[in-house]
C-alpha cells in the first residue's frame, strides 16, 4: 500500500526548525502585537508579549499545573523556571521529544489528553492554542475531574465568530464556534473569572506568517522557471514525483499558500475570535 507523505509532519520540522533560528526560541503560538511593528526581527518580542499575558492570568503559586497540548516545551520550561509543578500532555512523538529537551523538569506525557489519566489533582489545567483540537464535550469535564477543589484552567485559543465563512474569501483559522463554547462553560462546572478578546492584537502575527509562505513561493517560482528553460528533463521528474506523493487537493492549497495573499488579518479578524480565559471550578 503506498503511504501519504506526511506534509503536515515535514511542516512542523521545519516550522520549528526556522522560529528557533529566527527567534531562539521554539514558540509555535500567535505574538501578541500591540506597540510592536509587524516584522520578523519582532516576533520574539510579540510571543514574549503574549506569554507575559498569559501568565498574569494564573493563581497565585506554586502550582500543580498541567499543560495540554504543550506544544515544543517552551511554555513549560518558563513555568518551572517560576518555581511551578508541570506536566506536560502532547500527542505528537516529536514534540514529546522537544518538551523533554526545552523542559527538562516536566513529566511529559505522550498521548492524547482524552487518553490521559491521573491519580493527582493538578491546581491549573493550561491550553495555549491547544483548546481547539479538543471536543467540548470532552475537554471541560475531564479537566473538571482533574483539578482539585477551586482549581482553575486558562485558556488562549481561537474560536470561530459567528460571521465565520460568510465571506466569500480564504478562512484563515477555525476552533470551536463561540456560541458552542460560551453554552458548554454554562453547562459545565466551571464559572469564568475572566475573558479577554485579544483578536486584534494577535493578528498581525497572520499577515506575518503569509509574508514568509510568499517568501518561499518566491523562491520555488523562480527555481521552477530556471528549471522549465535549462533542465526541463529534471523538471518534468521532479514534477512527477510531487504529484504521486501529494494528493491534488493538497497541492491546490499549498499553491495558494505560497503564491496568494488571501490569508490577511483583517480575513482573520473577520472570521474569528480569540480569546484569553481564566475559570475556576466551582464543584
Amino acid at each position: 500500500m503506498k503511504q501519504k507523505l506526511d506534509t503536515r509532519a515535514i511542516g512542523l520540522d521545519v516550522g520549528l526548525a526556522f522560529i528557533k533560528w529566527l527567534t531562539g526560541k521554539e514558540n509555535l503560538h500567535y505574538g501578541l502585537w500591540t506597540g510592536l511593528d509587524v516584522s520578523a526581527g519582532n516576533l520574539r518580542a510579540a510571543q514574549e508579549a503574549y506569554t507575559d499575558k498569559l501568565f498574569a492570568l494564573l493563581p497565585e503559586g506554586p502550582l500543580r499545573i498541567l499543560d495540554i497540548g504543550g506544544g515544543a516545551g517552551e511554555t513549560a520550561g518558563k513555568l518551572l523556571a517560576l518555581g511551578h509543578s508541570v506536566e506536560i500532555v502532547v500527542p505528537s512523538a516529536f514534540l514529546a521529544g522537544r518538551c523533554r529537551e526545552n523542559a527538562p523538569g516536566a513529566q511529559v506525557h505522550q498521548m492524547r489528553f482524552e487518553e490521559f489519566e491521573s491519580d493527582a489533582k493538578f491546581d491549573l489545567c493550561l491550553f495555549s492554542e491547544s483548546f481547539q483540537y479538543i471536543p467540548l464535550s470532552e475537554s471541560l469535564p475531564k479537566c473538571a475531574g482533574l483539578l482539585k477543589s477551586g482549581g482553575h484552567l486558562v485558556l488562549a485559543d481561537c474560536f470561530r465568530s459567528q460571521d465565520f465563512g460568510k465571506r466569500d474569501h480564504s478562512i484563515v483559522g477555525g476552533g470551536h464556534g463561540i456560541a458552542e463554547y460560551r453554552s458548554a462553560v454554562r453547562d459545565s462546572a466551571f464559572e469564568p473569572l475572566s475573558e479577554e478578546d485579544v483578536t486584534t492584537a494577535v493578528a498581525p502575527s497572520v499577515d506575518l506568517e503569509q509574508e514568509l509562505f510568499n517568501v518561499f513561493g518566491l523562491a520555488i517560482t523562480r527555481i521552477d522557471d530556471e528549471l522549465s528553460a535549462k533542465r526541463p528533463r529534471v523538471r518534468w521528474l521532479a514534477n512527477r514525483a510531487w504529484r504521486l506523493l501529494v494528493s491534488a487537493r493538497r497541492r491546490e492549497r499549498l499553491t495558494r499558500r505560497l503564491t496568494e495573499r488571501t490569508r490577511t488579518a483583517d480575513v482573520f479578524i473577520a472570521n474569528n475570535i480569540y480569546l484569553m480565559a481564566k475559570l475556576r471550578l466551582t464543584d
